[in-house]
């Protein structure tokens, strides 16, 4: 019998192990969909979050503007994710191809895979985040002591928040020491600890910063605020280098399906959040509140732009508050097929970084 080398054992294992956690039988497509099949469709499975900062993936999935665009020549697989990780080791382990998802996994994915592994190619949304306390609480100084939660230890508004208060002259430690407790804890926990008092605040995205507001909190730091023009990635639109290589075609038109997309949200906001909280409702069994989109929409930037620079100081924030090392960025970003489509429809071009 012929012995498989170790390495392509191990590729098995992971493959094997990842596919049954996360993606369960959409994994059975294995490596087959990174070829083109001579006689049938070859097939996209596309990762997204299903929350308010992933809106352009959500909506691209409900109203079925991906398959438009994708045509019937690929055969569109969709699979969701409540955290950046998980949708990081199924593009790792070969059972995901693209994925909408947060900066900080897209620079740990970046670095882990030595730059080989992942493109950016394409922006989808900005802003939607901020430090919500509770209403006696009007400046940093005063957060000395407190506790405040963040979504998870060295994620995006985790290192927000550590760099702000960093910044104000207030330390912090990764276990929940210092002048100020970080307190890592789910979204939807987070509602509830911070209206029982175990908590004094937390830095989060929406629809979660709204909802701690209809609890009794205050926006003490609307996150756009300390960005150049307000604006700051929240959600890109990654692909497998892999997948970019072998069907660059289907990268193309899942970028059209991403511009398509963001322009139905930014012209249709009230059929686009009907949408968002139809699709979540199907996802999770319940639906997310219109008015709560509606009133987290207007915190929010939906825009093909990736913001590159907000990345790299996002890179250089968890860096100087000691969260990761220095990453050499160069390569991640490939805007040939967005900027190819952005022309075509006479639109402003984004800059390659």
């Amino acid at each position: 019998m012929r012995r498989l080398p170790f390495r392509r054992l191990v590729s098995l294992a992971t493959l094997a192990v990842v596919g049954a956690a996360t993606l369960g039988t959409t994994a059975a497509c294995g490596d087959d969909t990174d070829k083109a099949d001579a006689t049938g469709p070859v097939t996209l499975r596309l990762g997204y979050f299903p929350n308010i900062t992933h809106a352009p993936a959500v909506v691209g999935v409900e109203k079925k503007i991906f398959e438009e665009k994708l045509g019937s020549g690929v055969k569109l697989e969709t699979k969701t994710f409540n955290a950046g990780p998980a949708a990081i080791e199924a593009v790792f382990s070969g059972a995901l191809d693209a994925t909408y998802i947060g900066p900080n996994p897209t620079v740990n994915a970046f670095s882990k895979s030595k730059g080989e592994a992942v493109r950016v190619v394409s922006g989808a949304a900005s802003g939607g985040v901020a430090l919500v306390v509770k209403p006696g609480i009007t400046s940093a100084e005063q957060l000395r002591g407190k506790k405040i939660a963040t979504p998870q230890l060295g994620n995006t508004q985790d290192v927000a928040l550590r760099y702000w208060l960093k910044e104000k002259g207030l330390q912090t430690t990764k276990e929940g020491g210092g002048d100020v407790k970080v307190v890592p804890q789910e979204n939807p926990q987070t509602v509830e600890t911070f209206t029982s008092g175990a908590i004094d605040g937390a830095w989060v995205p929406e629809p979660f910063v709204s909802r701690l507001v209809n609890a009794g909190g205050k926006v003490l730091v609307d996150e756009r605020d300390l960005w150049p023009d307000r604006k700051f990635v929240i959600t890109n639109l990654l692909v497998s280098t892999k997948f970019l290589k072998a069907h660059p075609d289907v990268v193309k038109k899942l970028v059209e399906g991403q511009v398509a997309a963001n322009e139905f949200v930014n012209t249709k906001p009230d059929e686009a959040q009907q949408a968002i909280s139809d699709h979540i409702s199907k996802i999770t069994g319940k639906p997310l509140d219109v008015k709560l989109i509606k009133q987290a929409w207007p915190t929010l930037e939906f825009t093909n732009d990736p913001i590159a620079s907000s990345l790299k100081a996002g890179l250089d924030h968890a860096v100087a508050v000691g969260l990761t090392q220095p990453v050499d960025l160069n390569g991640l970003y490939d805007l040939k097929y967005l900027n190819e489509v952005l022309k075509a429809q006479g639109k402003p071009e984004v800059s390659q970084p």
